[in-house]
């Protein structure tokens, strides 16, 4: 509360303003208790004569107030009050109580409390509510403590500001001598950078003096190199005329010889078999034949002539007979049906891989784990030659529709093209760039077909050795490629069991056959093109329907995976598969 003393003047009244003389404050918060003095009554203000008038007086101030709070309604008639009721003394006491957890003292606080209340020691005037002075000292111890909650929360991050500002002081600091280190080294380098360029203008002339020299040099080479060339030329000129007096002088002796001469001239000249030609159409082209009836095919007989897995199966092209590659470092030939033992080639030092009969029936190729491939004459039942251009394991081998050449892959990347007629490797293929698994040629074409580890299917020119197509696709490595009769489609088998089929016409693949989680080890079409069988590492056959594109049979009898299935190519009439449990079976 703000109290002002003024004295009023003159020459100012009309306007109403005042002179400020002196400023009181007094606060109504003040701790400090304040001293009533006790007046004595005035005996003349009580006389009766004095009465009326001071009834009056009265009568006149309540009229004025209802006056004035009849206005004070009037203006506040729209607004609402809002009051605080003050509390209650029991409540504060439970409340208090409560708030620092004292139960005990609770329990006897209220017993008390109410005895004391029924018995009526308490009137109304009394205990009634908690003094205005009391709560508000009690608010205010509050705030004093929350407001050190919040100094000391002040301090802490006060402190925290601190040491952080410390921190980056320091690192100010560090940088500043970091940057000053940085000029330094920048100053010393800019002075070594001057130097060497002084350095290098000493030495500039004699760079200008060599690099004339080197230009000299060159220019003289290049001159050296015209006058070899011209001697050379002139050189092979007369060689050439010199090879021309030879070869008359020559023609000269050789009207001498005599006719046993020249007939051994003529052989060794035809020790070579000449390049298929292109000119040549497939007999089977037009052809349509019957497809077997697989799903009416049962294994009909198990033979068992192995001491191990039998890895490929051949059929003579002209009569029932079937050769087996086996592990055990032998290969063999048997009569079908009766499965009896024909023939049996022993020589390689390893597992025999692959077998393959001569289109004339004559000779049997086989190739090896012992990085060989070697010629059989199955009249004479023995070896022929070998053939060791390979460097590593050899996975399979094939003759030409011709019979002048065979055809071998190897584990070492490559395949090679041998002369039966000289024996000697005319052509190598290189173009995979891992295993070579399997090789086979097109029918009654000059084309050879591979698979390979590298997951690709790859076409190939016999005669230029170039590669003509390759087919991608495949997610895991290739273990085999087939074509059918007619030559125009390709069925690939991969070790995660998929078999594509590609049209070589359009280099696309228009069929994918999934066998299950096994590897896919071999396929083969029957003499129609239109039913499949493939050899699963599941110990199964699946037959597959290409026309109508559905699975037709799953023969089984094997105790170990499939590692070859072939038709019998004449008379289509019976199915042959070979096992890793050293048997192969006959279905029909």
């Amino acid at each position: 509360m703000v109290v002002t003393a003024g004295k009023g003047m003159d020459a100012s009244r009309s306007d109403k303003q005042h002179t400020i003389l002196e400023t009181i404050e007094l606060s109504d918060e003040s701790d400090d208790e304040f001293n009533y003095e006790e007046l004595p009554e005035d005996p003349e203000l009580l006389e009766p004569d004095d009465e009326e008038e001071q009834l009056d007086d009265i009568n006149r101030l309540l009229a004025e107030t209802k006056q004035a709070d009849t206005q004070e309604a009037t203006e506040e008639a729209g607004l609402a009050k809002v009051q605080q009721r003050p509390q209650v003394i029991d409540d504060f006491f439970r409340n208090f109580l409560l708030k620092y957890g004292m139960k005990r003292s609770l329990d006897v606080f209220q017993a008390e409390w109410y005895e004391m209340q029924q018995n009526g020691k308490f009137k109304d005037s009394e205990l009634a509510v908690v003094p205005d002075v009391y709560t508000r000292n009690h608010g205010f111890q509050q705030e004093v403590l929350l407001l050190r909650e919040e100094l000391e929360k002040a301090r802490v991050v006060a402190a925290k500001a601190k040491e952080s500002w410390d921190k980056f002081r320091k690192e100010r600091d560090y940088h500043r001598m970091h940057h000053r280190r940085v000029v330094q080294e920048k100053n010393k380098l800019i002075v070594d950078l001057k130097r060497l360029k002084k350095h290098y203008e000493q030495y500039e002339p004699t760079l200008t003096e060599l690099r004339h020299k080197y230009e000299v040099a060159m220019k003289e080479k290049m001159l050296m190199r015209l006058e070899r060339d011209r001697y050379a030329a002139k050189a092979e000129s007369l060689q050439k005329q010199l090879s021309q007096v030879e070869a008359k002088e020559e023609n000269m002796n050789s009207k001498d010889l005599t006719d046993s001469d020249e007939l051994q001239r003529k052989k060794k000249t035809l020790r070579e078999a000449p390049w298929p030609s292109e000119d040549r159409t497939n007999p089977y082209s037009n052809s349509n034949f019957e497809a077997v009836r697989i799903s009416d095919f049962t294994r009909s007989q198990v033979f068992k002539g192995h001491m191990g897995a039998i890895s490929r199966v051949a059929f003579h092209p002209k009569i029932p007979v079937v050769a087996t590659a086996c592990d055990d470092h032998t290969w063999k030939m048997w009569s079908m049906p009766e499965g009896q033992l024909v023939l049996s080639g022993e020589g390689h030092r390893d597992w025999v891989s692959g077998i393959a009969f001569h289109p004339r029936g004559s000779l049997v190729a086989t190739s090896s784990g012992d990085s060989t491939v070697k010629i059989w004459d199955v009249a004479k039942e023995k070896c022929k030659h070998t053939l060791t251009d390979h460097t590593q394991p050899v996975w399979a081998c094939s003759f030409h529709d011709l019979g002048d050449f065979v055809v071998s892959c190897s584990m070492d990347q490559t395949v090679k093209a041998f002369d039966t007629t000289s024996m000697r490797c005319r052509q190598t293929f290189r173009g995979h760039v891992d295993s070579v698994n399997f090789v086979t040629l097109q029918p009654f074409s000059n084309n050879v077909l591979t698979a390979s580890g590298d997951k690709t299917i790859s076409l190939w020119d016999l005669r230029t050795g170039l590669c003509v197509q390759t087919f991608y696709g495949h997610a895991n490595a290739c273990n085999h490629a087939m074509f059918n009769l007619k030559g125009d489609t390709v069925a690939s088998c991969d070790a995660d069991g998929i078999v594509k089929l590609w049209d070589v016409r359009v280099v696309s693949e228009f069929l994918q056959i999934d066998t299950g989680r096994h590897p896919a080890n071999a396929s083969n079409f029957d003499r129609s093109g239109k039913v499949l069988a493939i050899a699963s590492g599941d110990a199964s056959i699946k037959t597959f329907n290409i026309d109508d594109k559905v699975f037709v049979a799953n023969l089984e009898g094997h105790d170990d995976s499939v590692q070859d299935v072939v038709f019998e190519p004449v008379a289509n009439k019976f199915l042959i598969s070979g096992s890793s449990d050293a048997t192969f079976a006959l279905w029909q």
